[in-house]
């Protein structure tokens, strides 16, 4: 997290304290900071909050003042209780501005029984900083197609890029993120034949004339390769024109070498970005 930057939004919010007594012992910023940071690694409490701003009080001070310490958590109870909800989401989308909102669903295991399916939660996350923007749980997983549409009416994902996976390939996801003005990376696979078997013809033999960069991860023994490609002409494609803002397809080759077993991997994406390098960053990002 880019602390720095996320201490400068937070200036915006209004302070909700009586500051002409003269009692405020710690800065609005740096309590909501500790606050963040605490959720963030999985805290849930003013009491848990407290003890990580004591646990971490040092390193806390190489960007926040704390004149007078850590506050205890009747100051967090206190602060959080008055703040303005609607200032501090404000403040966080701020924050995050042109960030990888990733959309992912995931089934929550032990929670079928003889009356229901197996629970189904989506979650949009900023992928950046892990921070979670929304979810929504349905029946079954099939039903992610109807519920993507309801969380993105949830949250705030203006200018940023929206990813998923390809149960999120429907025209009417692509229609809705284009209306929240953002931009969106989704998996293309089997499960739209038609254009699926087009791009994959066409990505054979174009590659050598498309815009490409190449990504290198070595870690434990394990080296990855991915080679990124984008296709924005796109006038060959006869089902352009039915999905919202659709300016490019863009093709993702991965060799990864581990243990002197090579393994090749090709992906394609429909997107509305039309810079190899930020369609690069989205599908890494996700």
């Amino acid at each position: 997290m880019k602390l720095t930057t996320l201490k400068e939004t937070i200036t915006k919010i209004t302070e909700p304290r009586r500051v002409s007594y003269g009692n405020i012992r710690h800065k609005l910023d740096d309590i909501i900071i500790i606050g963040l940071c605490t959720i963030v690694c999985d805290g849930e409490d003013d009491n848990d909050m407290e003890a990580f701003g004591r646990e971490g009080e040092e390193w806390l001070q190489t960007f926040l003042e704390l004149p007078n310490g850590i506050p205890d958590s009747d100051t967090f109870r206190r602060l959080f209780e008055r703040l303005e909800p609607a200032e501090l989401s404000e403040c966080l989308y701020s924050y995050t501005e042109r960030s990888t909102v990733a959309i992912d669903g995931k089934t929550i295991c032990g929670s079928g029984n003889a009356a229901h399916k197996a629970y189904h939660v989506v979650i949009a996350f900023v992928a950046e900083n892990q921070i979670t923007l929304g979810k929504i749980v349905v029946d079954e997983k099939s039903n992610e197609i109807t519920a993507v549409p309801a969380l993105l009416d949830l949250i705030n994902v203006e200018e940023c890029i929206v990813t998923a996976d390809a149960m999120s390939y429907q025209k009417e996801i692509t229609k809705k993120i284009t209306e929240k003005k953002a931009d969106y990376v989704i998996s293309l696979k089997e499960n739209q034949p038609a254009m699926y078997r087009d791009v994959d013809l066409y990505f054979q033999n174009m590659t050598d004339e498309l815009p490409s960069c190449e990504t290198m991860e070595k870690d434990h023994g394990r080296l990855e390769r991915r080679t990124y490609f984008l296709l924005t002409e796109l006038s060959w494609e006869e089902e352009r024109k039915k999905w919202t803002n659709l300016n490019g397809i863009g093709m993702v080759k991965s060799y990864v070498c581990e243990k002197d077993i090579v393994r090749e991997d090709t992906r394609y994406f429909i997107t509305s970005l039309t810079n190899v390098g930020k369609f690069a960053d989205a599908v890494r990002k996700h």
